[in-house]
């Protein structure tokens, strides 16, 4: 494979330098000087005043352009995973909903498949979050009710069968059978998160012992002090909020599209946990790129409508929000403008935290020497304008 030069203003985890980004077979073979002078066979990309960005991680991602990843199917794939390349994802974890055992299966399948085989348009999978059927039920928020359930060995050892496979498993700690779902996950290598939970503190601080190291969308179906007062009056308790918040062993994830949380909580969410223990997910659904209107997430069949309103997904009856329907692009814009963070610690959020909470960062999520060269050209307004993956140009399916 020729060498590609990408010169131009390099954002790097601590700062923009203004460098020459060398591509040789796919990896990152060195940043250097930007004046550097190369011979007249090389490709020379100048970025002028635009960035060269890392590709960004998604970590949660249920789906795009009317397809969701519970859909089970190749072309559903296909269709969510180009519909994210042209907001900039160049990986991620394909995240299920609560569903049947047998439709989470289809999932796991397929995101095997494409993890091994990838679309050439689309972004890259990584492998599967597992996110749902462990939920409490009072906490599932806009995911179908009848399907969420405790787990059971003889189910959840059918899920760790693809345990290569799987990037994050999530769990509500309190629900019966969650240590032994936990334990088993450690045991398979694969990492676990807590979400769609109502635990205490103290039932947070035992799951952080039996290895839990991630929160879900940080503020969002998640227990605290004022939710729980109504189990318990006095002495006033702390809950899933309180502990993330609490534990330097805990990494978190935000849902920056400008609808879920404001800028206070953004902010919050920034000074205590630090660019390098947070993350930011898009959360999408099938309705991202879609007109308003209905939709839904999860499975086509038995899957929760819900409506695209006012740039995000809502209940039907427009009383609370059900995902979001923006890519990630718009998450790192709106991030950037409603924090005033630097442009380093943003996009770090969505490359290389997303990647070290993914333990893919030896590979990917950063610029330099010897990851894979998957690299953006940003405009000045960190607007997508092209994409690499593993070195090479992807043309966005528009």
């Amino acid at each position: 494979m020729s060498v590609i030069v990408l010169r131009g203003q390099a954002i790097l985890p601590h700062e923009i330098v203004r460098s020459s980004v060398v591509v040789k077979d796919g990896r990152i073979i060195e940043v250097t000087a930007a004046d550097r002078e190369y011979p007249s066979n090389v490709t020379v990309i100048d970025v002028e005043d635009g960035y060269i960005s890392p590709g960004f991680i998604d970590l949660h991602v249920h789906g795009g352009a009317g397809a969701d990843f519970m859909d089970g199917t190749a072309d559903a794939f296909r269709t969510a995973l180009r519909c994210h390349l042209r907001h900039g994802t160049t990986r991620m974890a394909v995240t299920t909903t609560v569903g049947t055992h047998e439709q989470i299966i289809a999932v796991l399948e397929q995101a095997r498949c494409f993890r091994r085989q990838p679309d050439p348009l689309g972004s890259r999978v990584l492998g599967t979050h597992f996110y749902g059927p462990y939920f409490r039920y009072e906490a599932r928020g806009a995911h179908p009710g009848g399907p969420v359930r405790p787990p059971v060995a003889s189910e959840f050892l059918q899920y760790l069968a693809y345990h290569e496979d799987l990037v994050t498993a999530t769990l509500a700690p309190e629900v019966p059978g969650a240590k032994q779902f936990a334990l088993a996950c450690r045991a398979h290598g694969v990492r676990t998160n807590v979400g769609h939970s109502w635990a205490t503190f103290s039932q947070m601080s035992e799951a952080v012992r039996w290895g839990v190291r991630h929160v879900d969308h940080l503020f969002c179906a998640m227990s605290d002090k004022a939710k729980l007062r109504q189990f318990q009056m006095y002495p006033m308790q702390g809950g899933v909020l309180e502990a993330t918040l609490f534990f330097d062993e805990l990494t978190t994830e935000v849902i920056s599209d400008g609808k879920h949380l404001d800028a206070g909580l953004l902010k919050l969410a920034l000074k205590i946990k630090g660019p390098d223990r947070l993350a930011i997910v898009t959360d999408s659904n099938r309705a991202l790129d879609m007109p308003d209107g209905p939709s839904s997430l999860g499975p086509l069949e038995g899957g929760e409508p819900l409506i695209k309103r006012d740039g995000v997904g809502m209940t039907m009856d427009g009383k609370a929000l059900a995902s979001s329907v923006q890519g990630m692009d718009h998450m790192v814009r709106t991030f950037w403008r409603l924090t005033n963070a630097s442009v380093w610690d943003v996009i770090r959020m969505a490359s290389l935290t997303p990647a070290e909470i993914a333990g893919v960062d030896h590979e990917t999520g950063s610029i330099s020497s010897g990851k894979r060269a998957d690299l953006l050209i940003l405009s000045p307004r960190l607007e997508v304008l092209r994409v690499l993956i593993d070195g090479s140009e992807v043309t966005m399916d528009r």
